[in-house]
Protein backbone atom coordinates (compact mmCIF):
# COMPACT_ATOMS: atom_id res chain seq x y z
CA UNK A 1 0.00 0.00 0.00
CA UNK A 2 2.25 2.76 -1.15
CA UNK A 3 1.89 6.15 0.41
CA UNK A 4 1.47 9.03 -1.75
CA UNK A 5 2.77 12.29 -2.15
CA UNK A 6 -0.37 14.81 -0.78
CA UNK A 7 -0.84 17.58 -3.03
CA UNK A 8 -0.83 20.95 -1.16
CA UNK A 9 -4.47 21.90 0.09
CA UNK A 10 -3.64 25.44 -1.36
CA UNK A 11 -1.63 27.09 -3.92
CA UNK A 12 2.14 27.78 -3.91
CA UNK A 13 1.67 31.60 -3.13
CA UNK A 14 -1.32 31.16 -1.27
CA UNK A 15 0.60 31.67 2.38
CA UNK A 16 2.70 34.83 0.94
CA UNK A 17 3.76 36.74 2.49
CA UNK A 18 4.60 34.06 5.93
CA UNK A 19 5.80 31.53 3.53
CA UNK A 20 6.72 31.63 -0.15
CA UNK A 21 6.22 29.83 -3.17
CA UNK A 22 9.62 29.27 -3.58
CA UNK A 23 9.73 27.29 0.15
CA UNK A 24 6.74 25.26 -0.45
CA UNK A 25 8.26 24.14 -3.80
CA UNK A 26 11.39 23.42 -1.96
CA UNK A 27 9.81 22.20 1.15
CA UNK A 28 6.84 20.44 -0.36
CA UNK A 29 8.43 19.38 -4.18
CA UNK A 30 11.62 17.94 -2.50
CA UNK A 31 11.97 17.20 0.95
CA UNK A 32 8.34 16.14 1.48
CA UNK A 33 8.74 14.00 -1.99
CA UNK A 34 11.90 12.46 -1.02
CA UNK A 35 10.56 11.02 2.59
CA UNK A 36 7.85 9.61 0.40
CA UNK A 37 9.96 7.82 -1.76
CA UNK A 38 12.39 6.13 0.50
CA UNK A 39 9.80 5.12 2.86
CA UNK A 40 8.00 3.59 -0.28
CA UNK A 41 11.06 1.72 -1.68
CA UNK A 42 11.98 0.81 1.57
CA UNK A 43 8.80 -1.33 2.18
CA UNK A 44 7.93 -2.28 -1.06
CA UNK A 45 7.75 -6.40 -0.37
CA UNK A 46 8.14 -6.29 2.84
CA UNK A 47 5.06 -6.84 5.44
CA UNK A 48 4.83 -3.65 6.23
CA UNK A 49 3.83 -2.99 3.11
CA UNK A 50 0.03 -4.07 3.71
CA UNK A 51 0.22 -1.56 6.69
CA UNK A 52 -0.75 1.80 7.19
CA UNK A 53 1.44 4.53 7.57
CA UNK A 54 0.72 4.96 10.70
CA UNK A 55 0.80 1.33 11.80
CA UNK A 56 4.50 1.21 10.58
CA UNK A 57 5.36 4.56 12.84
CA UNK A 58 3.96 2.81 15.93
CA UNK A 59 5.33 -0.28 15.09
CA UNK A 60 8.81 0.27 14.87
CA UNK A 61 9.11 3.05 16.89
CA UNK A 62 12.16 2.69 19.20
CA UNK A 63 13.76 0.44 17.32
CA UNK A 64 17.00 1.33 16.06
CA UNK A 65 17.74 -1.46 13.25
CA UNK A 66 14.63 0.18 11.80
CA UNK A 67 15.92 4.21 12.37
CA UNK A 68 16.08 4.72 9.20
CA UNK A 69 12.86 3.67 8.02
CA UNK A 70 11.16 5.46 11.15
CA UNK A 71 12.60 8.68 10.09
CA UNK A 72 11.26 8.50 6.48
CA UNK A 73 7.64 7.25 7.22
CA UNK A 74 7.53 9.68 10.58
CA UNK A 75 8.77 12.77 7.84
CA UNK A 76 6.38 11.56 5.36
CA UNK A 77 3.11 11.20 8.18
CA UNK A 78 4.23 14.71 9.97
CA UNK A 79 4.41 16.55 6.73
CA UNK A 80 1.14 15.61 5.19
CA UNK A 81 -0.67 16.93 8.29
CA UNK A 82 1.54 20.08 8.50
CA UNK A 83 0.40 21.16 5.18
CA UNK A 84 -3.19 21.02 6.62
CA UNK A 85 -2.41 22.90 9.70
CA UNK A 86 -1.87 26.07 7.47
CA UNK A 87 -4.15 28.08 5.38
CA UNK A 88 -4.39 31.26 3.61
CA UNK A 89 -5.58 34.23 6.03
CA UNK A 90 -5.04 31.99 8.96
CA UNK A 91 -4.04 32.04 12.56
CA UNK A 92 -5.64 34.07 15.39
CA UNK A 93 -7.65 32.76 18.02
CA UNK A 94 -10.22 29.71 17.83
CA UNK A 95 -13.33 29.56 18.15
CA UNK A 96 -16.12 27.41 19.74
CA UNK A 97 -15.67 24.02 21.44
CA UNK A 98 -11.72 24.14 21.06
CA UNK A 99 -11.45 27.39 22.42
CA UNK A 100 -13.35 26.31 25.59
CA UNK A 101 -11.45 23.21 25.75
CA UNK A 102 -8.22 25.49 25.59
CA UNK A 103 -9.91 27.81 28.13
CA UNK A 104 -10.42 24.85 30.40
CA UNK A 105 -6.84 22.87 29.83
CA UNK A 106 -4.41 25.30 28.85
CA UNK A 107 -5.53 28.56 31.09
CA UNK A 108 -6.54 29.91 27.57
CA UNK A 109 -5.16 30.97 24.20
CA UNK A 110 -2.28 33.68 25.42
CA UNK A 111 -1.13 30.53 27.58
CA UNK A 112 -1.28 28.38 24.50
CA UNK A 113 0.76 30.28 22.18
CA UNK A 114 3.45 31.39 25.08
CA UNK A 115 3.29 27.66 25.75
CA UNK A 116 3.63 26.53 22.01
CA UNK A 117 6.07 29.34 20.98
CA UNK A 118 8.31 28.41 23.52
CA UNK A 119 7.81 24.53 22.46
CA UNK A 120 9.02 25.56 18.45
CA UNK A 121 11.94 28.07 20.18
CA UNK A 122 13.62 26.00 22.33
CA UNK A 123 13.70 22.68 20.04
CA UNK A 124 17.26 22.29 19.68
CA UNK A 125 17.99 21.60 16.40
CA UNK A 126 15.63 19.85 13.97
CA UNK A 127 11.88 18.63 15.39
CA UNK A 128 8.18 19.94 15.88
CA UNK A 129 5.55 21.52 17.98
CA UNK A 130 2.71 20.43 18.62
CA UNK A 131 -0.98 20.73 20.34
CA UNK A 132 -2.15 17.27 21.48
CA UNK A 133 -4.58 15.73 23.25
CA UNK A 134 -3.15 12.99 25.92
CA UNK A 135 -5.94 10.92 27.89
CA UNK A 136 -8.79 13.59 26.80
CA UNK A 137 -6.38 16.74 27.93
CA UNK A 138 -4.75 19.63 25.52
CA UNK A 139 -1.34 19.60 25.66
CA UNK A 140 1.32 21.50 24.35
CA UNK A 141 4.15 19.25 23.43
CA UNK A 142 7.71 19.20 20.79
CA UNK A 143 9.72 16.44 19.43
CA UNK A 144 13.06 15.78 18.23
CA UNK A 145 14.22 15.32 14.70
CA UNK A 146 11.36 12.97 13.03
CA UNK A 147 9.46 11.90 16.09
CA UNK A 148 5.54 12.30 16.48
CA UNK A 149 2.82 12.43 19.25
CA UNK A 150 1.81 8.93 17.65
CA UNK A 151 4.69 7.11 19.23
CA UNK A 152 3.42 7.83 22.76
CA UNK A 153 -0.10 7.39 22.28
CA UNK A 154 -1.07 11.06 21.88
CA UNK A 155 -3.36 12.36 19.12
CA UNK A 156 -1.87 15.00 17.27
CA UNK A 157 -3.77 18.15 16.82
CA UNK A 158 -1.78 20.76 15.33
CA UNK A 159 1.66 20.78 14.56
CA UNK A 160 4.42 23.36 13.61
CA UNK A 161 7.56 22.34 11.62
CA UNK A 162 10.77 24.07 13.02
CA UNK A 163 13.06 22.25 11.05
CA UNK A 164 15.56 24.81 8.97
CA UNK A 165 14.20 23.92 5.63
CA UNK A 166 10.82 24.77 6.62
CA UNK A 167 11.56 28.58 6.92
CA UNK A 168 14.99 29.56 6.27
CA UNK A 169 14.55 31.05 2.68
CA UNK A 170 12.02 33.32 4.52
CA UNK A 171 13.33 33.66 7.55
CA UNK A 172 17.08 32.84 7.29
CA UNK A 173 17.67 32.28 11.43
CA UNK A 174 14.93 34.23 13.27
CA UNK A 175 12.87 31.27 14.05
CA UNK A 176 10.50 33.35 16.64
CA UNK A 177 9.38 35.24 13.49
CA UNK A 178 8.89 31.96 11.54
CA UNK A 179 6.79 31.14 15.07
CA UNK A 180 4.84 34.13 15.06
CA UNK A 181 3.88 34.10 11.75
CA UNK A 182 2.78 30.91 12.12
CA UNK A 183 0.37 31.47 14.88
CA UNK A 184 -0.88 35.05 13.83
CA UNK A 185 -1.36 34.19 9.88
CA UNK A 186 -1.22 30.84 9.06
CA UNK A 187 -2.73 28.15 12.04
CA UNK A 188 -5.99 26.09 9.92
CA UNK A 189 -8.23 26.23 13.31
CA UNK A 190 -10.87 24.61 11.30
CA UNK A 191 -8.60 21.35 10.50
CA UNK A 192 -7.36 21.32 14.58
CA UNK A 193 -10.78 21.37 16.18
CA UNK A 194 -11.75 18.54 13.25
CA UNK A 195 -9.16 16.47 15.09
CA UNK A 196 -10.32 17.40 18.00
CA UNK A 197 -14.15 16.20 17.67
CA UNK A 198 -13.04 13.25 15.61
CA UNK A 199 -10.31 12.19 18.53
Amino acid sequence: MAYELPSLPYEYTALEPAISKSTLEFHHDKHHAAYVNKYNDAVRGTELDKKSIEQVIKEIAGNSEKQGLFNNAAQAWNHSFYWQCMKPNGGGTPGGDLAKKIDADLGGYDKFVEAFKSAGATQFGSGWAWLVLDNGTLKVTKTLNADNPLTSGQTPLLTMDVWEHAYYLDYQNKRPAYIDDFLGKLVNWDFVAQNMAAA
